[in-house]
């Protein structure tokens, strides 16, 4: 490695550290990490109520996140907090020009913002695998708590993430306002939930295909289930890189710009 790029490689490594210590140190982050919790609780204490009644019939992974509407109301409320700042501050405090005067390009810039954002997503969610330890040790349905259905659902949220977190930079990166940035990500992620109804209204059979294929909330039963398809792995991948490649152009076009 050259000693341009290993330079490139250390400012990268120094932006990444900074957005996550800026996570950490502001006090929102904790509040939405606390309520995120605290929905994922809810549902724990929701799915011990189904296990206390008697035998169930579905995997205790799909029941947890699957079917969960606690799972989908934590998603929302961690994805649109965890990138609203990630350029809109920048444009709001006047530190995005000299970001990108920095010996990077708009790449690397959006690349160390992703990662950033990605590690403390993945952070959030590290406590609910206690969860899955505390079913898995004295659950006598323990034997629904298999090592392919837990890998796989954190699999299908990793990938939600990835993409997700995708939309939350592009929408920070068209505006300045952290708010708006919020708003746009929720909004966008609520329609593309929505759009996973389809197969259940539509009649025309290739509207129904594209629904089932859209719908996050069929892949997460699949993936909850111990189910790996590449096809929702593949859009979800191509989503992130989309999302990825028209927020470095929002950034070339601002530089050039002025």
């Amino acid at each position: 490695m050259g000693p341009g790029k290993a330079d490139a490689v250390r400012v990268i490594a120094a932006m990444w550290k900074r957005e996550v210590a800026a996570c950490f140190m502001a006090p929102l982050a904790y509040a939405v990490w606390f309520f995120f919790l605290l929905l994922m609780g809810f549902q724990f204490h929701a799915l011990l109520q189904v296990l206390a009644a008697g035998p169930v019939h579905h995997g205790i992974m799909r029941l947890l996140m699957g079917e969960s509407p606690f799972f989908w109301l934590a998603m929302w409320m961690l994805v649109p907090v965890i990138t609203m700042r990630a350029f809109a501050e920048e444009r709001r405090s006047g530190t995005l020009e000299t970001l990108l005067t920095a010996p990077v390009t708009e790449w690397q810039v959006v690349g160390a913002k992703y990662a950033a954002a990605l590690t403390f997503y993945a952070i959030c969610w590290l406590p609910t695998l206690g969860y899955t330890w505390l079913l898995a040790r004295y659950s006598p349905e323990a034997v629904l708590v298999d090592g392919g259905a837990l890998g796989a659902t954190y699999l299908g949220i990793g990938l939600l993430g990835a993409f997700f977190v995708a939309v939350g930079l592009l929408a920070s990166a068209a505006t300045r306002h952290q708010a708006v940035a919020a708003m746009i990500t929720l909004v966008v992620l609520g329609i593309w939930f929505l759009a996973g109804f389809i197969p259940y209204y539509a009649r025309a059979g290739g509207v129904q295909a594209v629904g089932r294929y859209m719908s996050s909330v069929l892949h997460m039963m699949e993936f909850s289930r111990g189910v790996i398809d590449s096809r929702p792995i593949v859009l979800y991948l191509t989503g992130s890189a989309l999302a990825l490649f028209v927020t470095v152009k929002l950034l070339e076009g601002r530089k050039w710009s002025g």
